[in-house]
């Protein structure tokens, strides 16, 4: 038997933790005392024998971070980064553990075999303080197990971790940090993958290190030709940080990471049973994120921001539909009654109109959900939400990427990749749908405006969000239970510190946010109006329309006259390119209650869904004047679609297929095309079938 294999381990922890006391109570050690190569510290070694292994344990010097403001902590920065050692153990300090776990934060980021000792457990005995060990070594990802260098609890136990994790492969780190550095260490990592790139170290490793701006890396990178395409994507990686953080202290943007993630980890795994005087974050805390009255709180806030998108929205959207109206009236005025005047007016100003009608209450949500965002409350309800979601297979942390999904799902799909988990990161992306986001809100607006009186669409809106929010998380459970079958993986929810709403940051949210959309209203929209436009007037029927025009000549009254009038425009409508693929799948639609003009509208609402309003009110606006006494899209889909069609209507765009773009992020973010052929079976179905029983039940009912 090899008696020959050695096992090298880095023991690293902060000042007074009790690292030498632990390596004392490590019977049979032979202890060398040296210095390291150049320097004066000393440098610890015990070699003990266990089983047919020899392991080496190299004391380094204690050290609060891997800074290198210090001789020690210089050394340990050195060793780690590039000796050769199979295991870290770090040893931390049970009575202080959110302390100890800063310099954890960074010992995970260098994404090696690693060992907790959560020493001095008898202290923190004494002092009423119980860590779940169990719990924290499932959120690290890491084993963590209780020690003592002066009763020698849990030694032999560490011995056989050694071991255990020298055989084992290792596992990957759980180390994450906020959505906005996440979002670009998977901007770099992408790069390098482009770039085929090959290095030593993992490339999150390297993102990391690059955006933490250590020297050693960027000297490395410097010499490299590669450099001259990653500066500019690090230029703008620290504009974007810098804005969330306002400041462009790394150290300083890091260490609040660090502290988000230590009192994270320390909020879900230690209780302290004596009375220690509050801080005020922990005072606030204790209300917003109480168990009784935490959730109540968030549905108040969340309640209200809906109250005000369509209170205070619709005050600014009478003045932009007055407008279009006009300019369409205008239009039509200039150019004369003719195919240019028509496609101009009707296609191109009525479709964009019918967007950037909703850019006040856009802009209300947004503000609402950056403003949260800002002050550390989403984190905090990410926290208070753990529980509760875990009881439907979700994560208290696929919050983040749910709540970002009310926004837009593309950012949404993106920020799921803050869990690392495979099978939790896949569920959370096939739910984030049920989200409704932005780009529905102009249609749910619309629909509540047609259907409920005015004081009432605020709550109705409301209902709306927390109705898909509550249909995803039991998609999530049956999901769970049927295909992503696996056991629940906890992960740190990061606490920030609370700190006022950075108006600058808010503006640059909601101004991108508003900008997006106007962008997609200018070109994406704009295009696709346009060419509703023409499938709903051509083709000509002249023949049709000869016959049509005669009878209206003869006709004797002016009512006679706009009903031949009507007559003739649907039955151009109808014939119409749109009519004829209306038609083709209005038997699909018919048990829901919807016509082929609905059957098209969610048909062009698969590019984007801002284009269902443009085709409504193309589709519904033919065939109707246009004059001072026309009370626009709302009236029409009043007079035009009934009541329990228009609710189905609702259920349906809750639940269907996101926009193009973010369907073509999902299948990127997913890993392959064939989820998002499961996406669109599972949603559309869904959508169907409870589309059917709404549409069903209102007419039972009314």
């Amino acid at each position: 038997m090899n008696t020959n294999k050695i096992i090298k381990v880095a023991l690293v922890g902060q000042p007074n933790v009790g690292k030498s006391m632990l390596i004392n109570s490590i019977s049979n050690a032979r202890l060398k005392v040296g210095n390291f190569s150049g320097v004066t510290v000393a440098k610890e070694q015990v070699i003990l024998k266990y089983k047919d292994y020899t392991i080496e344990i190299v004391d380094l010097p204690g050290s609060y971070s891997l800074n290198e403001y210090t001789q020690e902590e210089k050394v340990t920065k050195n060793f780690l980064n590039n000796s050769e050692y199979d295991i870290i153990l770090n040893v931390t300090d049970s009575t202080n553990l959110e302390r100890n776990l800063y310099l954890t934060s960074e010992l995970l980021a260098l994404d090696k075999k690693m060992i907790i000792a959560l020493n001095m457990n008898d202290e923190a005995i004494k002092e009423d303080i119980f860590i779940d060990e169990v719990q924290l070594s499932k959120i690290l990802g890491k084993p963590c197990i209780k020690t003592s260098a002066t009763t020698k609890q849990g030694i032999d136990k560490l011995i056989k971790e050694i071991v255990k994790k020298h055989e084992s492969e290792k596992l990957s780190t759980k180390l994450i940090f906020s959505n906005v550095i996440e979002e670009e260490i998977a901007n770099i990592i992408g790069f390098f993958n482009d770039s085929g790139f090959k290095c030593k170290n993992s490339f999150r490793q390297i993102a990391i290190k690059l955006l933490k701006e250590d020297k050693e890396t960027y000297k490395f990178f410097h010499d490299e030709p590669i450099w001259t395409k990653l500066q500019p994507i690090l230029n703008s990686a620290f504009e974007h940080i810098a804005l969330h953080y306002d400041t462009k202290n790394v150290e300083d943007i890091f260490n609040e990471e660090k502290f988000s993630f230590a009192k994270g980890a320390v909020t879900e795994t230690v209780t302290v049973k004596t009375h220690v005087e509050k801080t005020l974050t922990e005072k606030i805390d204790s209300v917003l994120i109480h168990k009784v009255f935490g959730l109540p709180i968030f549905l108040f806030l969340m309640w209200g921001l809906f109250q005000l998108t369509f209170e205070v929205g619709n005050i600014p959207m009478d003045i932009i539909d007055a407008f279009f109206a006009n300019l369409i009236d205008n239009t039509k005025e200039v150019l004369g009654d003719n195919q240019l005047s028509s496609i101009i007016a009707d296609g191109a100003i009525a479709g964009v109109g019918a967007v950037v009608l909703f850019i006040p209450n856009i802009v209300i949500l947004f503000f609402g959900i950056a403003l949260l965002e800002t002050t550390g409350y989403m984190s905090r309800v990410a926290f208070l939400l753990d529980g509760f979601f875990h009881k439907f297979g979700l994560h208290g942390k696929s919050f983040i990427p749910l709540v970002t999904g009310f926004g837009c799902s593309v950012p949404a799909y993106m920020a799921a990749r803050t869990l690392k988990n495979e099978r939790d990161r896949l569920l959370t992306l096939f739910i984030i749908g049920f989200m409704s986001c932005g780009a529905r809100l102009p249609i749910y607006v619309l629909f509540t405006g047609a259907f409920f009186s005015e004081s009432n669409a605020g709550n109705v809106l409301f209902l709306i969000y927390i109705g898909g929010a509550i249909l995803g998380l039991i998609a999530a459970k049956v999901l769970k239970i049927l295909v992503f079958k696996s056991e629940d993986e906890p992960f740190v929810m990061e606490m920030p510190k609370y700190r006022l709403p950075s108006f600058k940051l808010i503006w640059h949210t909601v101004s991108n946010q508003a900008m997006m959309y106007l962008k997609k209203a200018g070109t994406f929209i704009l295009a696709a109006s346009l060419l509703i436009w023409v499938a709903s007037n051509y083709p000509k029927h002249l023949d049709v329309e000869e016959t049509y025009n005669q009878k209206i000549e003869l006709a004797l009254s002016d009512e006679e006259k706009l009903a031949l009038e009507n007559e003739l425009a649907l039955y151009n409508l109808e014939n119409s390119y749109l009519g004829y693929v209306g038609k083709f799948s209005e038997p699909l639609f018919a048990p829901l209650g919807f016509d082929w003009k609905m059957s098209v509208a969610l048909e062009t609402g698969l590019a984007a869904k801002e284009i269902v309003v443009s085709t409504l009110g193309i589709l519904y606006g033919l065939g109707e004047e246009n004059d001072e006494n026309s009370k626009g899209l709302v009236e029409k889909i009043r007079a035009n679609i009934p009541f329990a069609s228009g609710i189905a209507f609702i259920v349906f765009v809750m639940i269907y297929l996101p926009c193009l773009a973010a369907t073509m992020v999902f299948a990127r973010e997913a890993g392959g095309w064939k989820y998002l052929v499961y996406l669109f079976v599972f949603t559309t179905g869904t959508a169907w079938v409870l589309s059917f029983i709404t549409y069903n039940v209102i007419l039972l009912l009314t």
